[in-house]
């Protein structure tokens, strides 16, 4: 009788999907950015088109602070995932519609890198949808 023992060779070793490593590096990646783009807006508000007239109006200091504090979640969440917390992969399924949500409503100010986010975003989800159930060998 043969055991598996994984590419390792440790016996109790967990393995994860591809799936979760893709998802989770874009995850930090997505969360960075984020952060990035709301320093940006807290710091120099002349940095973004400002739109008039749009449905969703907020003050680019209030969405710099939106951004800030939803790309560190997502980053933060992005390693947990990576680290392999089973929690991680729900929170990081909110937290990417929550993202696409902020960025959808981003579109004015930065129309191509909100629409780059937003698909990143439904990239996220579905890398953290497919992945297969950790195992254990």
């Amino acid at each position: 009788m043969t055991t598996h023992t994984g590419t390792s060779g440790r016996h109790g070793e967990t393995h994860s999907s591809g799936w979760l490593v893709f998802a989770s590096v874009i995850m930090v990646f997505s969360g960075v950015m984020t952060l990035l783009a709301g320093i940006s807006a807290i710091a120099k508000d002349d940095v973004f088109l400002a739109t008039r007239n749009y449905v969703y109006e907020l003050d680019l200091t209030g969405w710099g602070w939106i951004h800030l504090v939803l790309g560190i979640l997502v980053a933060l969440t992005g390693a947990a995932v990576y680290k392999g917390a089973t929690w991680a992969r729900a929170v990081g399924v909110g937290l990417a519609g929550l993202s696409m949500i902020a960025n959808f409503m981003w579109l004015p100010h930065t129309p191509w890198w909100a629409s780059l986010l937003i698909v990143i975003d439904a990239l996220v989800i579905w890398g953290l949808c497919v992945a297969p159930r950790p195992t254990r060998y």
